[in-house]
């Protein structure tokens, strides 16, 4: 592996400030004391923008302080023209590539906005990664890459070949496309296999959030599966870690008996490896609304309550091995669901009470 300071180098962040994007840049400003981070986001309406305005309030808030420079650019991964500006203009030595759609259950009525976002715009940043050239690219996959994979934890060497959602069909195309550019152009890329981030600030499509939502304006919460489902929820600082870790340690470059280039490539997942029961979940969550005064003591949880069958695209339950990450970064996420919670009911009174 070839350990990278980061001090001094130029880095792109795509997906700032989306949720995970944001964090990981507030993290680089705080530790950098030279070079440059480039956000860029095309700040689109897939949920409410002025969250994302308010994300990189934060960023700028800790750009003030820091000893490298920040710049945002307004815009989108899948304009070749604008990511091949970006790339002649800086000569990013990092690129992290968070800028995605998001979503399982919105790629079943919104196919497009994942080929160009995930497909096309992927392509785009694997292109300028070749044409520029770059020390370590990193990228964000997921665990929906596993699919119904019924055998637990999910491990890296496991078959992932039968997504079940279009969403994990595009993941599962960039981890190729990214294998395929590292293997022909000696570029060396990590992916991340995320499970389930959840925290403070984060998007209001996924469940904790809109439950919340819902919950507060005393509507009913709908719960998949009869609550028979499992999920190994990662907090959005141990999201951050784990990235900040690998983004500084690079597949090695390697020549193969025919002489060519050994793929610098890897893939790990991030998450605990601790599954939580789905609704064992939502009382802790109920819980921590009650002690952020979210919600009243009285509220009646049980008749805000209805639960439903399984979804298309939804699987039983995700858990990740992470002892590679653990291995070559020594890492592996800890913060559980009562810490995490409660920042996030914290976060959410301060926000919107």
């Amino acid at each position: 592996m070839q350990r990278i300071g980061l001090n001094g180098k130029t880095i792109l962040v795509t997906g700032c400030p989306g949720f995970i994007g944001a964090n990981l840049v507030i993290r680089l400003l705080g530790e950098l004391s030279s070079g440059t981070v480039v956000s860029l986001d095309n700040m689109n309406d897939y949920y409410d923008p002025a969250l994302k305005e308010y994300r990189l309030g934060l960023v700028e808030k800790a750009a003030e302080s820091s000893g490298a420079r920040h710049v945002f650019v307004r815009g989108s991964i899948g304009d070749k023209a604008l990511v091949d500006r970006l790339f002649a203009e800086y000569r990013f030595d990092i690129v992290v590539n968070l800028a995605a759609q998001a979503g399982v259950r919105y790629s079943i009525d919104h196919p497009d906005v994942y080929i160009e976002s995930n497909i096309l715009g992927f392509y785009n940043i694997l292109e300028a990664c070749r044409r520029y050239g770059v020390e370590h690219f990193v990228y964000a996959s997921s665990s929906s890459v596993y699919g119904g994979n019924k055998k637990v934890p999910f491990s890296t060497d496991d078959m992932v070949d039968h997504p079940i959602s279009l969403y994990a069909a595009t993941k599962k195309s960039d981890e190729l496309l990214a294998h395929c550019y590292s293997k022909q152009y000696n570029i060396p890329s990590t992916g991340l296999r995320f499970f389930t981030v959840y925290g403070p600030a984060g998007r209001p499509d996924m469940f904790y959030y809109s439950a919340t939502q819902k919950l507060a304006a005393g509507e009913t919460i709908q719960i998949f599966n009869y609550g028979n489902m499992r999920r190994d929820f990662t907090y959005i600082d141990d999201i951050v870690e784990g990235v900040f870790r690998v983004m500084q340690g690079a597949p090695d470059k390697k020549t193969g008996e025919d002489g060519l280039p050994l793929a610098p490539y890897a893939v790990y997942n991030i998450g605990g490896g601790q599954p939580e029961n789905l609704l064992d979940f939502i009382s802790t969550l109920q819980e921590e609304l009650v002690r952020a005064k979210i919600l009243p003591a009285d509220y009646d949880f049980e008749g805000h309550r209805e639960l439903v069958g399984m979804q298309v695209g939804d699987v039983p339950v995700t858990c990740a091995d992470s002892r590679a990450l653990e291995r070559d970064f020594g890492f592996t996420p800890k913060i559980g669901i009562r810490e995490g919670l409660r920042a996030f009911a914290q976060w959410y009174a301060g926000y919107y009470l």
